[in-house]
């Protein structure tokens, strides 16, 4: 039997001296002449090695040093390295609010994406269906040798905030019901038809089993525009369980923002980015040089006040170079002569001048977007930048580039307390790094707000509460534009307490993020990176901090799947956030 013949090669290919990716590709070659077979994929051996272990361990030839081989067969390893698997998953196609000179629409696809996108071809194939897809990936990750128990779900697709409320909630519930079923028998996919209060309970229940499940929901994140930030809005993404934001800011300058019809200004980038921090969550701003009416240094003055001006100050950037599509106003602007986009060397030369200055607690997440480069009707071609940059020895200090990955060890960790001011109050970064400091270990991300409400005032605008008589998040003649629970406004004043706001935050510290780096290492393993009680370090350094500023409390935005972690460290549930008084 082939199969047979397959495994008997397999175990005889594992028993040789295999150290480096090198001496896997020779062991493969001799192993293939020797049994007269094709050569063995990466992802064969692995389904082998995870299929006949027991068997394979216990075979008289002598097998070295076999979780390195497993490291070494690991297709993409980059994936997990920083402690987490990102799965990605897309929604169906819904009207766009927006109307940007430079966005593709195309028919049945969401708009801004492609058919022939990696994320969108997965989708479609999925039906466009949560449940599936989640299972897609993951078991694409195991098949891949990966150990995907600790996942960062990231929705994508068009402006979430604009989605029906029943589907946003079937959405995510079937995320989480996906990861709690997935290696089982049982199947808990909801139905569409489910009604609203039906659908939060199947939620918050698929949400409680996760925390306890195999494969845990650490992160969820969501996209949406600057202009549709509200407190109402901020309070749903939380009872889903959201952690961390995308908001398409694509450029800080009114003009720039008008020339390409994106519908909001910089008042609306400024605004939505102090609520998101003062609820706690991750922010990730999506910056686009190349921009009708920019040029590369009016991107270059963007990209340096983006984080000179405390108003921004994100958490992480994605990149998203502009390029010509057809479909697009932009590709009309183009034919006429309007438009002429970035050479691939204009292009990587701005992006090195902008990783220069960015930074410490930055991480930039993409250098480029995923467009084939057949949809690519001008602009930049090329998909591998970041390694191109690389080459020429640019000096970064962003996360990314110094995040410890699968061979860093912990050496004399050392404390790093940077802290500076933000829209709102002030913001601690706290990490551990290596006396060089470029190997970064974990980090914490501790926000300090002024001492008042969040349910107040932003900026000096209300904006869930009255503006002049009318409450613009309660009644709208007999409607209820907030929705209605028996005859309860969940989201106005009730006397004079905006329940909007979580009250838990009022004069609280937030931790935002904690995050320890290092190849992804299932619960229950050898501990690596992950696990070696950094986490607990920096959790009591953001609890002394803010102690010494006299705050009563401290908040946790925490994923769904680590409540337990924090559980242990005496946090306790309260309005989606784990909290603990002081």
């Amino acid at each position: 039997m082939i199969e047979n013949l397959i495994e008997q090669a397999t175990v005889d290919l594992l028993s040789l001296e295999i150290d480096t990716k090198k001496d896997l590709d020779l062991a493969k070659r001799k192993i293939a002449k020797k049994y007269n077979i094709s050569i063995l994929s990466n992802t064969k051996i692995l389904e082998i090695i995870k299929n006949k272990e027991s068997r394979v361990l216990g075979t008289k030839k002598k097998i070295k040093n076999l979780e390195n081989i497993k490291k070494i067969l690991r297709r993409r390893a980059i994936r997990t390295m920083s402690g987490v698997a990102p799965v990605a998953v897309l929604t169906k196609p819904f009207d766009c609010p927006g109307k940007c000179a430079y966005c593709p629409t195309e028919k049945n696809v969401p708009q801004s994406y492609l058919s022939n996108e990696p994320a969108v071809m997965r989708a479609i194939r999925c039906h466009y269906d949560p449940y599936i897809q989640v299972q897609d990936r993951l078991r694409a990750l195991e098949k891949n040798g990966h150990h995907p128990t600790k996942i960062e779900i990231i929705v994508i697709g068009g402006t979430w905030s604009v989605f029906p409320r029943k589907y946003k909630y079937w959405y995510i519930a079937n995320c989480f019901a996906a990861a709690n079923d997935f290696r089982k028998n049982s199947k808990t996919k909801v139905p569409k038809q489910t009604k609203i209060l039906d659908l939060k309970k199947f939620l918050k229940k698929e949400q409680t089993r996760n925390e306890n499940s195999k494969y845990q929901i650490i992160g969820l994140t969501l996209e949406t525009r600057p202009d549709y930030i509200d407190k109402k809005e901020l309070i749903e993404m939380r009872e889903l369980g959201c952690t961390r934001v995308e908001i398409g800011v694509q450029a800080i300058c009114d003009q720039i923002l008008v020339k390409n019809k994106r519908g909001h200004g910089v008042a609306e980038i400024k605004e939505a980015t102090a609520l998101l921090r003062s609820y706690g969550f991750k922010i990730t701003y999506h910056f686009m040089p190349g921009l009708p009416g920019s040029d590369l240094t009016k991107d270059l003055e963007m990209f340096t006040e983006i984080f000179e001006n405390s108003a921004y100050r994100p958490d992480q950037i994605k990149f998203y170079p502009t390029v010509v599509t057809r479909g697009s106003l932009l590709y009309k602007w183009w034919r006429a002569g309007k438009y002429t986009p970035y050479t691939t060397e204009e292009l990587s030369e701005l992006i090195a001048k902008c990783k220069k200055i960015v930074p410490r607690y930055v991480r930039i997440i993409r250098l480029i977007r995923d467009i084939p480069g057949e949809s690519i009707i001008a602009g930049n071609l090329v998909t591998n930048l970041r390694q191109i940059i690389q080459q020429k020895n640019i000096k970064c200090n962003c996360i990314r580039c110094r995040e410890a990955n699968i061979e860093d060890k912990i050496y004399k960790p050392k404390l790093i307390i940077e802290n500076y001011p933000v829209s709102g109050g002030e913001e601690y970064f706290i990490s551990y790094e290596n006396l060089e400091r470029n190997l970064l270990y974990g980090f914490a991300r501790l926000f300090l707000p002024k001492k008042k409400s969040i349910s107040s005032i932003v900026g000096n605008k209300d904006i869930c509460g009255d503006v002049g008589n009318k409450d613009i998040c309660g009644d709208v003649g007999n409607k209820d534009i907030c929705g209605d629970v028996g005859n309860k406004d969940i989201c106005g004043d009730v006397g004079n307490k905006d329940i909007c706001s979580p009250q838990v935050l009022n004069n609280a510290a937030i931790i935002r993020e904690l995050h320890i780096y290092g190849e992804l290492v299932p619960i229950g393993k050898n501990k690596k990176i992950q696990h070696a009680g950094l986490g607990k370090k920096l959790l009591e350094k953001c609890e002394e901090i803010a102690r010494i500023n006299k705050y009563p409390q401290i908040a946790i935005i925490s994923g769904v799947g680590v409540r337990n972690y924090y559980r242990k460290q005496r946090y306790r549930l309260r309005e989606s956030y784990m909290v603990k008084n002081f």
